[in-house]
């Protein structure tokens, strides 16, 4: 089992000659930020828009340098997470820190970038434009290594922002954030409506810079194939509450995937999150399970492994559904 960033990707090939060579430059950008300790830590954050609770009871801690996934469902609290932590809106009770400093709303934060999932530019403007645009609207600005990922994209400047393909928009959005050099980086369902060579060039771009210079990265997701082999950290949210949260080494480990039959599935309970039974056979993840732990509560006649981390995800959603499901049930009784 690896610690915090065995999961990476690190670039590789013609990148790596790159990004030695940029060494150097990239030393006058570094920020008197404890990139070692905490990047993102919440004590009980809650936000509510009128009557909705979009957040509530939220107690976080993201490890700086690390590449974090944060998952969950429609509604979850994912977004108002990030906003919150962007500073773009107040929390209703509770507090967030970014690297040990509280989030003040309305205040600049050099130390953190924000994108988005609408990914906001002006079509109008040309790339040139736009670069001009995020060198004077920000306390930090690299315009070196803003033209280089321009140039990478194979765009020019002299293009217009709404002549681009929804990919080229996205490559175009992700220089402004990361020409901030921010230590930490926040993204909204960067890889939205993007096909798969966009999606391609996006992560590496991503990963490439944390490799670098050693940011936090923060990034949604719906798809958890998309970040599976991108991240590792992760963050799970449903009800606008933290489900679970830590190294994904670390999950993965303590949970189990145990296959048998579902006359036998009893001997299971105390340790199951979720469990499907189709026919005689049932499926189910257990928490707390590792290795020989998860013989001791299953007979040889069941099939163990370790998950996939989309196994877990989805087990603990389900789980939620059906926790929802009975207390309406329940409800409905006893009305």
């Amino acid at each position: 089992m690896g610690g915090p960033g065995s999961r990476r990707r690190v670039a590789t090939g013609r990148h790596r000659g790159a990004d030695q060579s940029r060494a150097g430059r990239r030393r006058k950008w570094d920020v008197m930020t404890d990139r070692e300790g905490v990047a993102l830590e919440t004590a009980g954050l809650a936000r509510r828009f009128r009557r909705t609770w979009a957040l509530r009871d939220c107690d976080l801690r993201i490890p700086a340098g690390v590449t974090c996934a944060l998952v969950g469902p429609n509604g979850a609290g994912k977004s108002t997470l990030m906003m919150l932590a962007a500073g773009l809106i107040a929390p209703t009770a509770g507090s967030i820190r970014i690297f040990g400093r509280t989030v003040e709303p309305g205040r600049p934060q050099p130390d953190l970038a924000f994108l988005s999932q609408q990914r906001p530019l002006f079509p109008h403007f040309s790339i040139a434009e736009t670069l001009r645009f995020g060198r004077t609207t920000n306390l930090r600005w690299d315009q070196e290594y803003a033209q280089e990922l321009i140039a990478q994209a194979g765009l020019g400047l002299d293009d217009r922002v709404g002549r681009l393909s929804v990919g080229q928009r996205a490559r175009v959005a992700l220089t402004l954030v990361l020409a901030r050099r921010p230590a930490l980086l926040v993204l909204d369902e960067p890889f939205a409506a993007l096909d798969p060579l966009a999606r391609s060039h996006v992560m590496t771009t991503v990963l490439r810079e944390a490799a670098a210079t050693g940011m936090t990265t923060v990034l949604s997701s719906h798809v958890i194939s998309e970040i599976d082999d991108l991240c590792d950290h992760l963050v799970l949210l449903t009800g606008g509450r933290v489900r679970l949260s830590g190294p994904i080494d670390e999950l993965l480990d303590r949970h189990r995937v145990v296959t048998g039959p579902s006359a036998e599935q009893d001997a299971l309970r105390g340790r199951v999150v979720h469990a499907t039974t189709v026919g005689r056979q049932t499926t189910a993840l257990l928490a707390g399970a590792a290795g020989e732990d998860a013989r001791s509560v299953a007979s040889d006649r069941w099939g163990i492994g370790v998950p996939t981390l989309d196994e877990v995800v989805l087990a603990y959603l389900r789980q939620d559904e059906d926790n929802a499901q009975r207390d309406r049930d329940d409800w409905e009784v006893r009305a």
